[in-house]
Parts: C-alpha cells; sequence; structure tokens
C-alpha cells in the first residue's frame, strides 16, 4: 500500500494548515471547533485506504488534471484536507504505470484518463472508496456549519446594540424565513417583498 504513514502525516499537516489559514477558530477540540476524535477518524480512514483508489475514483468521475484532484478534495472536506502535489503525482504515475489510467498531454499539464482495467479494479473497491468519500464529505459539511456558526456569532458581537425582545423577534424572523425557504424555494421573491414592506413601514413610524 501507498505510503501509508505518510498519508497520515499528510492528513494531519493539511488540517492543521488549512485550520489556521480560516483564522484558528475550529481548532483540534476547541471551543468552537470540530473534536479532535472526529478529526483524526477521518484522518486515520482517509491514511489506511489508498489515495491512490481516491484518486482513481475522482478520475472515473470525469478525466482530470492532478491539480484538480487536489481541488476536489479539498472542496469536499471544505478545505481540510488537502493532498500535496508532492503526494498526489506520484500517485497519478503509478496508476498510469500499472494501466489503471492514460495521461494525455496539454501543455505543461497531462490530463488523466480511467482505462478499463481501472475501472474494474475501482469497481472491486467500490464499497471502501465510497465509504471514504463519504466520510470526507460528512468531515466536510460539519466544518461548513461550524464556520457559519461563527459568523454569525461575530455578526452578533458586532451588531448594534438592540433591546432584548427586539432581538428575540429578529431571530424568530430569521427562523421563519429559513424554514419558508426550506419548504418552497420559489418563496423568497414573496419573502423578500414582505421584508422590504415592514422596512419601510419601520422607516415611517
Amino acid at each position: 500500500m501507498f505510503g501509508m504513514r505518510h498519508l497520515e502525516r499528510e492528513g494531519r499537516w493539511a488540517a492543521g494548515r488549512h485550520w489556521r489559514r480560516h483564522g484558528g477558530g475550529f481548532g483540534f477540540g476547541g471551543r468552537h471547533g470540530m473534536g479532535g476524535g472526529d478529526m483524526l477518524r477521518a484522518g486515520r480512514m482517509l491514511a489506511q485506504g489508498d489515495l491512490r483508489l481516491i484518486a482513481l475514483a475522482l478520475i472515473a468521475e470525469q478525466p482530470r488534471h492532478g491539480y484538480e484532484i487536489i481541488k476536489v478534495l479539498e472542496e469536499k472536506t471544505a478545505d481540510w484536507y488537502s493532498p500535496s502535489p508532492g503526494i498526489v503525482y506520484p500517485t497519478l504515475t503509478y496508476l498510469e504505470e500499472v494501466g489503471y489510467v492514460t495521461a494525455q498531454a496539454e501543455g505543461a499539464k497531462k490530463l488523466y484518463i480511467i482505462t478499463d482495467g481501472g475501472r474494474a479494479h475501482l469497481q472491486e473497491n467500490r464499497d471502501f472508496v465510497d465509504a471514504v468519500l463519504a466520510r470526507l464529505a460528512a468531515v466536510g459539511e460539519k466544518i461548513a456549519r461550524m464556520r457559519q456558526r461563527e459568523t454569525e456569532r461575530d455578526e452578533e458581537r458586532n451588531a448594534p446594540s438592540v433591546p432584548p425582545l427586539v432581538r428575540a423577534a429578529l431571530v424568530n424572523l430569521r427562523d421563519v424565513a429559513s424554514k419558508r425557504l426550506a419548504e418552497d424555494a420559489d418563496a423568497e421573491a414573496k419573502i423578500v417583498e414582505v421584508l422590504a414592506r415592514v422596512a419601510g413601514e419601520l422607516k415611517r413610524t
């Protein structure tokens, strides 16, 4: 298996790099952060697998460059996991050497395309690959929710002081609007119209 210890180190390094880049508010087990246990479980799941299979699965979706594979993994995990080029490109070279992908030159880049042999190998490991990708996506969703909550906290801290009853009414309004949008995506125009009307009435009072 390809560099499992290296993969685990890469995962932890990437997590630390990106958490710092986004302001450090979501550190390992921090007050607003994701618990270290969750982070490490996700990292171990990736490390115990094989980046070869993950890369192969992404290439099976559509032909990709090495840089695209890095970006897709960043997007899936909300920037928590970002494998370095030093680990991705050797992985792609291996996949090409064993016949699981072919590479087409596009200027200075290579476009990787899965072969029939690669699809067969991927199918043999499909359940495992799907489990790893699902776990990474779950981590990404959790991180995105935490960032949203942190943003809301910042907005509340920086917002002008308002009486408690008014604040409660605004929170209720937000919750009602969010629920309405969740039930009917086409309700956005109506909600905006109602809010604009209320804002106009408040200006006149």
